[in-house]
């Protein structure tokens, strides 16, 4: 696990607060955050835009007949037998409607702001999983690209906050032209000292949101660790671990040394901002006393009425609050326009692999099969050579498997071979054609792969073995021909549910399996479509050596009429090869029949000694 220190990250850039011109630059990513929100729902979002502009004339509309209402007392009160009361109960009733249709349209736009974020997350987090499908896998083994998937899945939630707060910006100021305008008329002053009282507070907003979106930024790796060390902690997959090894005391530890980091970060900086927006609350509460006063005096000498007195006050307050929120909305809104930029940074990544134009489909079948031409491959950020100076043919129909110990390369070559990876340098041919040249999804079409490290899936057996082929999931007579094929059947028969059991602990009724029943199951994968190439990358490590055997021997039965590579330490299962090839440190070794090899006396002659040794 990395040091504390790492769990803190330099943003790029300055460390200085974002300027203002940097503030109105992050707002570049609005028009595309609404692209989003409207292909989410076209419907939706036009009524709740609709229902802000409607409220946002609320609260104008209210104080006016409320100044009326006021006036009209006034008059009655010093002389009610010249004037009617009819008009006054009018008002009332109009103002009690307004109040009603206020409330009515406040939920309804809470409402829809509430489907709206719903959609937009479910919409966002699949379009997240589709652009990360895209990817190539070796874009998924870096850390700075898991930053990136972080930072983006987090923008899934809490943007729609970030649209609530747009449309009630643009709602907030048609309500301030309509209550400035009152004000205006009155006593234009009153908005300069309104601009004095709120401008600071707004800086003091923006200064402290610019803190805080750095420390999350900062704090993007350290996250990641605090849930991996919270999932391993308390998961079904480590808890032998845990217990046998007695870990919990230190990832809780751990846990606790990061998160007790962050807080005490987030803690400062929290501590600091309310005070700060302590002092400039005073400051605008000032501004506005300031302004009612000079309202009461306007009153007192005549030039107002206690109507005028109680809308330019209640318009002022209104007035107030109102710039005030969308000054401090205003920071949020570019601080969540700058979190947007993680988001669009993550769907800017593009996969170094891709399809050509006139990508060429998958012979059918193979004439002369896949050769390697001096083909080297090294991972991402590292400087070792995982594969190189490889050459050889894998032709039509044959039955290659791969030697070598932990390391030598095995994997790396049989990603290579299904596309996985490209070379670094060198090329693959299939039929004397650049691999590159051919369709990408054609190409893993006809290609079946088991990994030594196969996914558990916690799912039902039938999804488990329809993963091989997802597009066949409700072929349900494939499936268990599928299982058949791998020996799975028998067992899946034994199951409560059959096909429809659930594996895995995490749901309910869920069952675990074994190693070696969980290959068996991962098996059926493999047989799950008409594949012209399959791989098995020791998939069958944890069956016994007999059991092994029988499934590479039904193995062998079954790919007759197919290209096959298998990868296995078993030497028993090694030698029904047509040929071996052996690998160490990346480079061939020794390629022929188990025989030939044997007469060679060289690396695959030693290993085989050794493990028949062992048997003896």
């Amino acid at each position: 696990m990395s040091a504390i220190g790492s769990t803190r990250k330099k943003r790029p850039g300055n460390d200085d607060d974002l300027t203002f011109k940097e503030r109105l630059a992050a707002l570049r990513n609005l028009p595309a955050f609404f692209r989003m929100v409207w292909q989410t729902s076209p419907g939706l979002t036009i009524a709740n835009i609709i229902l802000r502009i409607a409220q946002s004339a609320m609260p104008s509309l209210l104080l006016y007949i409320g100044k009326l209402i006021i006036d009209q007392v006034v008059i009655l009160s010093k002389d009610s037998i010249h004037h009617n009361s009819q008009y006054l109960w009018q008002l009332v009733i109009t103002e009690f409607i307004l109040a009603i249709l206020s409330d009515a349209l406040s939920r309804a736009i809470s409402l829809l702001d509430t489907l709206l974020g719903d959609l937009f997350s479910n919409h966002t987090s699949v379009k997240i999983m589709q652009h990360a499908a895209t990817l190539d896998l070796d874009q998924f083994e870096d850390s700075e690209f898991y930053d990136k998937l972080e930072r983006a899945r987090q923008q899934t939630f809490g943007r729609t906050i970030l649209l609530s707060q747009v449309l009630s910006q643009v709602q907030d100021l048609i309500t301030m032209c309509f209550l400035g305008a009152g004000l205006a008329i009155f006593n234009p002053w009153l908005i300069l000292l309104l601009l004095v009282a709120v401008i600071p507070a707004f800086l003091s907003e923006s200064h402290f949101n610019d803190l805080s979106y750095k420390l999350s930024w900062g704090q993007t790796s350290g996250r990641r660790e605090l849930d991996y060390i919270r999932y391993i902690g308390a998961s079904d997959e480590t808890a032998k671990e845990v217990k046998v090894f007695d870990l919990s005391n230190f990832l809780i530890n751990r846990f606790k040394t990061i998160s007790d980091t962050f807080y005490r970060d987030k803690k400062n900086l929290e501590q600091r901002h309310t005070v700060w927006g302590t002092l400039f609350a005073v400051l605008g509460s000032g501004g506005y006393y300031a302004a009612y006063l000079i309202i009461i005096f306007q009153t007192i000498s005549g030039r107002l009425s206690i109507g005028d007195l109680a809308f330019l006050a209640g318009s002022f307050r209104q007035l107030r609050v109102t710039f005030q929120g969308i000054l401090i909305r205003f920071s949020s809104v570019t601080q969540g326009a700058m979190y947007l930029k993680d988001m669009f940074d993550f769907f800017d990544i593009k996969p170094k692999m891709s399809n050509k134009q006139q990508s060429r489909p998958f012979p059918k079948p193979m004439q002369h099969g896949f050769t390697f031409e001096n083909v080297g491959f090294k991972y991402v950020n590292s400087d070792k050579w995982a594969v190189r100076n490889l050459n050889f043919t894998l032709y039509p129909r044959e039955k290659l498997a791969l030697v070598g110990e932990n390391g030598a390369g095995k994997t790396t070559l049989v990603k290579l071979l299904s596309r996985l990876y490209d070379p670094v340098e060198g090329r693959i041919l299939l039929d004397g054609v650049d691999l590159r040249e051919y369709d990408i999804q054609e190409l893993r079409t006809h290609i079946g792969v088991i990994f030594q490290d196969f996914q558990r899936y916690q799912m039902t057996v039938s999804q488990n073995i329809a993963v091989g082929n997802i597009n066949q999931a409700n072929d349900h007579s494939l499936i268990e021909d599928a299982a058949r094929q791998s020996l799975a059947a028998p067992l899946i028969e034994k199951m409560p549910e059959g096909y429809e059991q659930m594996l895995g602990r995490r749901f309910n009724q869920g069952i675990e399996l074994s190693g070696g029943e969980w290959q068996k199951i991962a098996l059926a994968r493999a047989y799950m479509k008409d594949a012209q190439l399959l791989i098995l990358d020791e998939p069958t490590s944890a069956l016994d050596a007999r059991a092994e055997y029988n499934v590479f021997l039904r193995f062998a039965d079954l790919t007759k009429d197919k290209t096959a590579v298998l990868i296995s330490h078993r030497f028993s299962t090694v030698r029904m090869a047509n040929r071996i090839l052996v690998l160490e440190k990346g480079q061939l070794a020794e390629l022929g029949s188990h025989e030939e090899l044997l007469e060679q006396k060289g690396k695959y002659a030693e290993l085989f000694e050794l493990q028949a040794a062992g048997y003896k």
